[in-house]
């Protein structure tokens, strides 16, 4: 559920309460009890402003509320960075695991952005899949999704080709797979699927994209990369002493958001990061403590257009 409105307006006590009991019981899927205690007032008015926000129609798909706090530490991350637009969902639990959050604020997003005749670039990870069930679909026309990864056969749920095979399926579109693995051999490898079975046409649609949906992954072992077995715990530890802090699609890269010298980048089959900054759209998908160097360092190398993260997230990023 994402915010329906970025209105400036003035805002009561009441709607402030009410937007923020809403957030934290339909999305964080917090108890009565539990967002009594993090707002600070009785069950009983819990209760009372769940009730007031049915009546006023306030909980449909979408939460209608506006939540002034977001909309200031949107323009800050805005202005700090040289972002177009942030939309920034509401997370007040700076431990927990923001990704249901990102993704229903993201899911929300991309409900009303995609339009009949686009072509939309996917990454994958987790955040992303997530948002699938946050999206309202549609039948559009001449639409198109384009993997911008190959495949990772030993994750069917964070698989690339999943996600963007359902993604396309939402809007009835049509899916441009990449039927290789996300990682290769060796050099050669890579060189050899390009250019002799066809997978460099799929990439030239990279240079056609009207958005790609992105995320980025922290180097820690715990994430997605490392859990499906493409990357082994000594290439891991070889790119950090590299200096690798994260990956965009795989490209890993630098807190300077430059990519690695490492040879594991040179045996990635993925768009490579030249390609996706001339994609006139770059939504950047992403957040949690694990990966906000990472996420630092994405936002340098791929200048996102619309960044979509969560509150405590956003407040670190503007922080330093």
């Amino acid at each position: 559920m994402q915010p329906a409105t970025h209105s400036f307006g003035i805002q009561s006590e009441a709607d402030r309460l009410r937007a923020r009991a809403i957030w934290l019981y339909h999305v964080e899927g917090s108890t009565q009890n539990d967002i009594a205690t993090q707002l600070g007032i009785s069950r009983v008015m819990v209760v009372r402003l769940l009730a007031d926000a049915r009546r006023r129609n306030e909980v449909r798909i979408t939460i209608a509320a506006p939540l002034t706090e977001t909309l200031l530490i949107e323009r800050d991350v805005e202005t700090r960075f040289g972002i177009n637009r942030v939309i920034v969902a509401p997370f007040s639990d700076a431990e927990a695991d923001p990704v249901k959050v990102i993704a229903a604020a993201a899911g929300y997003f991309i409900s009303c952005e995609m339009k009949a005749g686009m072509t939309v670039g996917v990454g994958w990870g987790r955040t992303l899949f997530n948002t699938l069930p946050f999206i309202t679909g549609a039948t559009l026309d001449d639409f198109r999704v384009v993997s911008l990864l190959g495949g990772i056969a030993a994750a069917r749920r964070f698989n690339p080709a999943e996600f963007a095979w359902q993604f396309a399926e939402l809007f009835q579109g049509e899916g441009f797979l990449i039927p290789a693995p996300a990682v290769v051999d060796s050099a050669e490898t890579k060189h050899a699927l390009l250019e002799r079975c066809g997978l460099s046409a799929i990439f030239e649609m990279a240079d056609k994209l009207d958005m790609a949906l992105l995320s980025c992954g922290g180097i820690s072992s715990l994430t997605t990369s490392y859990r499906t077995g493409y990357l082994s715990e000594a290439d891991r530890r070889s790119l950090v002493e590299a200096g690798a802090i994260g990956d965009v699609l795989y490209n890993f890269i630098d807190a300077n958001g430059d990519l690695v010298n490492h040879e594991v980048n040179s045996r990635v089959i993925s768009v490579n990061l030249a390609r996706l900054r001339r994609t006139p759209e770059r939504v950047l998908i992403s957040g949690g403590k694990d990966k906000l160097v990472a996420l630092r360092a994405t936002i340098k190398t791929i200048v996102p257009t619309t960044l979509i993260t969560d509150e405590q997230t956003a407040l670190a990023l503007i922080s330093e």
